[in-house]
Protein backbone atom coordinates (compact mmCIF):
# COMPACT_ATOMS: atom_id res chain seq x y z
CA UNK A 1 0.00 0.00 0.00
CA UNK A 2 2.94 2.42 0.56
CA UNK A 3 4.42 1.47 -2.89
CA UNK A 4 0.97 2.44 -4.18
CA UNK A 5 0.57 5.09 -2.40
CA UNK A 6 3.43 6.76 -3.47
CA UNK A 7 3.55 5.98 -6.96
CA UNK A 8 0.53 7.38 -7.44
CA UNK A 9 0.77 10.21 -5.35
CA UNK A 10 4.46 10.84 -7.31
CA UNK A 11 2.28 10.92 -10.76
CA UNK A 12 -1.32 12.37 -9.29
CA UNK A 13 -0.16 15.44 -7.09
CA UNK A 14 2.52 17.08 -9.62
CA UNK A 15 0.99 15.93 -12.78
CA UNK A 16 -0.28 20.02 -13.03
CA UNK A 17 3.54 20.95 -12.22
CA UNK A 18 5.08 18.81 -14.88
CA UNK A 19 2.76 19.23 -18.06
CA UNK A 20 2.88 23.52 -16.75
CA UNK A 21 6.58 23.49 -16.44
CA UNK A 22 7.83 20.85 -18.93
CA UNK A 23 5.44 21.23 -21.57
CA UNK A 24 3.96 25.11 -21.51
CA UNK A 25 0.58 23.75 -20.66
CA UNK A 26 -1.61 27.22 -19.26
CA UNK A 27 -2.96 26.60 -15.83
CA UNK A 28 -6.36 27.56 -17.19
CA UNK A 29 -6.15 24.24 -19.14
CA UNK A 30 -4.66 21.64 -16.09
CA UNK A 31 -8.27 20.41 -15.97
CA UNK A 32 -8.55 19.17 -19.89
CA UNK A 33 -4.86 16.99 -19.23
CA UNK A 34 -6.79 15.61 -15.47
CA UNK A 35 -9.82 13.94 -17.58
CA UNK A 36 -7.99 11.73 -19.37
CA UNK A 37 -6.23 10.58 -16.26
CA UNK A 38 -9.15 10.27 -14.35
CA UNK A 39 -10.87 7.92 -17.05
CA UNK A 40 -7.71 5.68 -16.73
CA UNK A 41 -8.08 5.17 -13.07
CA UNK A 42 -12.10 4.91 -13.32
CA UNK A 43 -11.55 2.38 -16.17
CA UNK A 44 -8.85 0.21 -15.43
CA UNK A 45 -10.74 -1.57 -12.41
CA UNK A 46 -13.99 -1.37 -14.39
CA UNK A 47 -12.72 -3.12 -16.85
CA UNK A 48 -10.01 -5.83 -14.88
CA UNK A 49 -11.90 -5.97 -12.29
CA UNK A 50 -13.51 -9.15 -13.09
CA UNK A 51 -10.29 -10.74 -13.20
CA UNK A 52 -9.23 -10.41 -10.17
CA UNK A 53 -11.80 -12.75 -9.61
CA UNK A 54 -11.34 -15.09 -11.91
CA UNK A 55 -7.91 -15.34 -12.56
CA UNK A 56 -6.71 -15.10 -9.14
CA UNK A 57 -6.00 -12.21 -6.73
CA UNK A 58 -2.31 -13.00 -6.31
CA UNK A 59 -2.28 -13.04 -10.07
CA UNK A 60 -3.54 -10.39 -11.16
CA UNK A 61 -2.24 -7.78 -8.22
CA UNK A 62 1.25 -8.75 -9.04
CA UNK A 63 0.83 -8.52 -12.25
CA UNK A 64 -0.86 -4.88 -12.45
CA UNK A 65 1.65 -4.11 -10.34
CA UNK A 66 4.37 -5.08 -12.38
CA UNK A 67 3.06 -3.60 -15.80
CA UNK A 68 2.48 -0.43 -13.77
CA UNK A 69 6.31 -0.36 -12.52
CA UNK A 70 7.49 -1.21 -16.49
CA UNK A 71 5.12 1.02 -18.14
CA UNK A 72 6.43 3.66 -15.82
CA UNK A 73 9.71 3.35 -16.39
CA UNK A 74 8.99 3.53 -20.83
CA UNK A 75 7.08 6.70 -20.20
CA UNK A 76 10.30 8.41 -17.70
CA UNK A 77 12.45 7.26 -20.20
CA UNK A 78 10.43 9.43 -23.03
CA UNK A 79 10.19 12.30 -20.45
CA UNK A 80 13.95 11.90 -19.59
CA UNK A 81 14.09 11.58 -23.24
CA UNK A 82 12.21 14.97 -24.21
CA UNK A 83 9.96 12.62 -26.92
CA UNK A 84 6.40 13.53 -25.06
CA UNK A 85 3.97 15.93 -25.70
CA UNK A 86 1.31 17.07 -23.01
CA UNK A 87 -0.86 14.87 -24.86
CA UNK A 88 1.67 11.69 -25.35
CA UNK A 89 2.55 12.52 -21.56
CA UNK A 90 -1.29 12.32 -20.52
CA UNK A 91 -2.05 9.23 -22.83
CA UNK A 92 1.15 7.41 -21.08
CA UNK A 93 -0.02 7.97 -17.96
CA UNK A 94 -3.75 7.10 -18.35
CA UNK A 95 -2.72 3.71 -19.78
CA UNK A 96 -0.20 3.58 -16.79
CA UNK A 97 -3.06 4.27 -14.12
CA UNK A 98 -5.27 2.30 -15.80
CA UNK A 99 -3.35 -0.84 -14.65
CA UNK A 100 -2.54 1.03 -11.47
CA UNK A 101 -5.61 1.97 -10.59
CA UNK A 102 -6.95 -1.79 -10.31
CA UNK A 103 -3.89 -3.10 -8.80
CA UNK A 104 -4.68 -0.86 -6.14
CA UNK A 105 -8.26 -1.34 -5.70
CA UNK A 106 -8.08 -4.97 -5.45
CA UNK A 107 -4.90 -4.57 -2.89
CA UNK A 108 -6.76 -2.36 0.04
CA UNK A 109 -9.67 -5.01 -0.87
CA UNK A 110 -7.46 -8.14 -0.66
CA UNK A 111 -5.70 -6.61 2.26
CA UNK A 112 -9.23 -6.08 4.54
CA UNK A 113 -10.15 -9.67 3.48
CA UNK A 114 -7.24 -11.38 5.32
CA UNK A 115 -8.92 -9.97 8.71
CA UNK A 116 -11.70 -11.25 10.56
CA UNK A 117 -14.89 -9.42 9.47
CA UNK A 118 -15.49 -7.85 13.22
CA UNK A 119 -12.27 -6.11 12.89
CA UNK A 120 -12.06 -5.89 8.77
CA UNK A 121 -13.18 -1.98 8.75
CA UNK A 122 -10.70 -1.29 11.65
CA UNK A 123 -7.67 -2.86 9.67
CA UNK A 124 -8.06 -1.62 6.45
CA UNK A 125 -8.61 1.72 7.67
CA UNK A 126 -5.12 1.41 9.68
CA UNK A 127 -3.03 -0.06 6.59
CA UNK A 128 -4.79 2.56 4.60
CA UNK A 129 -3.45 5.41 7.29
CA UNK A 130 0.18 3.90 7.43
CA UNK A 131 0.57 3.63 4.12
CA UNK A 132 -1.03 6.94 2.62
CA UNK A 133 1.21 8.58 5.50
CA UNK A 134 4.48 6.57 3.83
CA UNK A 135 3.99 7.02 0.40
CA UNK A 136 1.64 9.58 0.02
CA UNK A 137 3.41 12.02 2.57
CA UNK A 138 6.66 11.62 1.17
CA UNK A 139 5.68 11.44 -2.96
CA UNK A 140 4.52 15.15 -3.40
CA UNK A 141 7.88 16.05 -1.13
CA UNK A 142 10.24 14.23 -3.44
CA UNK A 143 8.78 14.93 -6.37
CA UNK A 144 8.06 18.59 -5.71
CA UNK A 145 11.81 19.15 -5.61
CA UNK A 146 12.70 16.66 -8.16
CA UNK A 147 10.32 19.05 -10.47
CA UNK A 148 11.27 22.63 -8.62
CA UNK A 149 15.24 21.44 -10.23
CA UNK A 150 13.83 21.58 -13.57
CA UNK A 151 16.32 18.31 -14.43
CA UNK A 152 14.63 15.77 -16.48
CA UNK A 153 17.07 13.29 -15.78
CA UNK A 154 16.16 13.87 -11.85
CA UNK A 155 12.40 13.50 -12.49
CA UNK A 156 13.44 10.61 -13.99
CA UNK A 157 15.50 9.01 -11.34
CA UNK A 158 11.92 10.09 -8.93
CA UNK A 159 9.95 7.83 -11.86
CA UNK A 160 12.44 4.97 -11.77
CA UNK A 161 12.33 5.10 -7.92
CA UNK A 162 8.45 4.61 -7.80
CA UNK A 163 8.51 2.13 -10.52
CA UNK A 164 10.88 -0.03 -8.08
CA UNK A 165 8.38 0.25 -5.60
CA UNK A 166 5.95 -0.66 -7.68
CA UNK A 167 8.14 -4.00 -8.97
CA UNK A 168 9.16 -4.90 -5.18
CA UNK A 169 4.86 -4.70 -4.33
CA UNK A 170 4.19 -7.09 -7.13
CA UNK A 171 7.01 -8.98 -6.02
CA UNK A 172 6.02 -9.26 -2.01
CA UNK A 173 2.02 -9.82 -4.09
CA UNK A 174 3.57 -12.76 -5.61
CA UNK A 175 4.53 -14.48 -2.65
CA UNK A 176 2.16 -13.27 0.14
CA UNK A 177 -1.35 -12.49 -1.27
CA UNK A 178 -4.01 -14.84 -0.10
CA UNK A 179 -6.45 -16.25 -2.40
CA UNK A 180 -9.83 -14.70 -1.48
CA UNK A 181 -11.01 -15.46 -5.12
CA UNK A 182 -14.67 -16.83 -5.34
CA UNK A 183 -14.49 -17.86 -1.70
CA UNK A 184 -16.94 -16.50 1.38
CA UNK A 185 -15.11 -14.53 3.23
CA UNK A 186 -15.74 -16.35 6.49
CA UNK A 187 -13.36 -19.23 4.52
CA UNK A 188 -10.50 -16.51 4.03
CA UNK A 189 -10.17 -15.34 7.73
CA UNK A 190 -12.44 -17.12 10.59
CA UNK A 191 -14.22 -14.22 12.04
CA UNK A 192 -13.57 -14.32 15.57
CA UNK A 193 -16.66 -15.14 16.97
CA UNK A 194 -16.23 -18.88 15.56
CA UNK A 195 -13.29 -19.08 17.60
CA UNK A 196 -13.86 -20.60 21.42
Amino acid sequence: MAAQAFFYDAIFFTYALVITRFFSVSAGDVGWYILPFAAGNFLGPVVLGRLFDTLGRRLMISTTYAISGLLLVGCGVLFERDLLTAETQTLAWMIVFFFASAAASAAYLTVSETFPIEIRALTIAICYAIGTALGGVAAPIVFGKLIESGSRQSIFGGYVFAAILMLVAAIVAARFAVAAERKPLEQVATPLSAAS
